[in-house]
């Protein structure tokens, strides 16, 4: 079985993307670049909003990559500014950082780290095991319920609505992708199991509908 590329990191320029998978190819990771940007009109094709670039490595590779950009960025630091934004955090916020390192880039937390060493409060290894497994179990928590996604897909699985087949598909299987790799489904139980009822009743009507127009 051909193991599957997971998204590891976005960028929303290329060339950083591009910069990205040089830095993996140099470490004989292998990678994949995949444009999801959602902004196609060639008139603001200049225009960074909107745009998405993701790097896909295989999950094997996750813990061997981020071990490398954490080094990277140990080197980066050294050519540190002075007026960089992230002086001039607090120690609770600098703690923060670290406790949700997955919504930062690796140079910003590999900073964190060493300004909290710098001001004599460096959190152990041991402490960072801790926070990490405490981070993946609030990640791994299913999403909100969905009650308005849910409603607007019943009543559009009841016309005959495509959206419906979408929102009960959407809610039936989207998954995210840890820290660590591994990938899980987003919503609840019950939500899944209203997706897949939405989604039944949608592909039914539109069959039904499809009938009539023929018939007729």
């Amino acid at each position: 079985m051909i193991e599957e590329f997971i998204v590891f990191q976005k960028f929303n320029n290329q060339n950083a993307a591009k910069d990205f998978g040089n830095l993996m190819n140099l470490n004989q990771i292998e990678y994949l670049i995949e444009n999801t940007s959602i902004n196609f009109d060639p008139i603001l094709s200049n225009n960074e909003f909107g745009k998405e670039y993701c790097v896909k490595i295989k999950k094997a590779d996750f813990e061997k990559a981020d071990t490398i950009l954490r080094e990277t960025a140990k080197a980066e630091i050294k050519a540190l500014e002075n007026d960089y934004y992230l002086l001039s955090f607090s120690d609770e916020e600098l703690i923060e950082v670290i406790e949700k390192s997955d919504e930062w880039n690796k140079f910003d937390v590999e900073l964190a780290h060493k300004l909290l060493k710098d001001r004599g409060k460096e959190i152990t290894e041991h402490q960072i095991s801790e926070i990490k497994k405490q981070r993946m179990v609030e990640l791994s928590k299913p999403e909100e319920s969905q009650r308005v996604y849910i409603i607007i897909g019943y009543v559009s699985a009841f016309l005959g609505g495509f959206l419906g087949v979408f929102i009960g598909w959407h809610l039936l299987t989207f998954k995210k992708t840890l820290p660590n790799g591994n990938r899980i489904y987003a919503y609840s139980e019950n939500d899944r199991k209203q997706g897949n009822r939405i989604l039944i009743i949608g592909v039914v009507f539109i069959v039904i509908w499809i009938l009539y127009r023929i018939i007729k």
